[in-house]
């Protein structure tokens, strides 16, 4: 998928959060959002992902040369992040059935092997709400990874992630990350965005006007 932001700002009541941003990510390139704790980067991402509308400048998306429709955006897109729910009254089996149910997996990914790709074959019959901080934020990475979208959003991937997670999460990435456009937002913990050949700053974009 290509992404291009023209003129991008949002605004909450009288400050912006960003303002001012140009931004071309062609197909299958890896963008890191870097930035502060509280700088606008998770704002800039759901900006880019469709959830929040942009308070000035356009976004538009094209896959294959063809433009996507806002009504057909979310079939493209794939996000984990820190703040997103689980429902945790679901076996991991069953969460991955349901997810797969409106969002497919990428092709060849049997529904009965996820489990053992997210490394979490052996608690998979417990319910998610009975998970680690660490094994709900497998799950959220495996699902958007692995699911068949063009656009994968990756808002600090490695919270809660041990050493041996991190390892894991790299792996999917390499894995399953290949031809397609990603974009991670990191606190500079290069953990989360080492694979990424480009950066945006957030902080770069209060005032003035600068093009990525």
């Amino acid at each position: 998928m290509k992404v291009q932001a023209d003129n991008l700002g949002k605004k909450f009541v009288r400050e912006w959060i960003f303002r001012k941003l140009d931004l071309e990510l062609n197909s299958a390139e890896r963008l890191a959002i870097l930035g502060s704790n509280g700088s606008g980067k998770s704002t800039l991402l759901q900006v880019l992902s469709g959830y929040q509308i942009q308070t000035e400048g356009s976004i538009s998306y094209t896959v294959q040369g063809k433009p996507l429709t806002q009504e057909e955006l979310f079939r493209h897109i794939s996000i984990a992040t820190p703040y997103m729910e689980l429902v945790e009254e679901l076996s991991l089996p069953e969460l991955i059935q349901f997810q797969g149910s409106f969002k497919p997996f990428l092709p060849g990914i049997k529904l009965h092997e996820i489990p053992a790709l997210l490394q979490l074959e052996k608690t998979a019959a417990k319910e998610i709400r009975f998970f680690s901080s660490g094994m709900k934020q497998r799950v959220k990475l495996g699902l958007a990874i692995l699911s068949d979208t063009s656009l994968l959003l990756l808002d600090e991937p490695c919270s809660n992630l041990d050493r041996i997670g991190i390892a894991w999460y790299h792996s999917m990435i390499k894995l399953y990350g290949k031809d397609r456009t990603i974009i991670v937002c990191s606190n500079h913990q290069i953990d989360e965005y080492e694979f990424c050949e480009r950066h945006l700053v957030v902080e770069d974009f209060k005032n003035s006007k600068v093009a990525v």
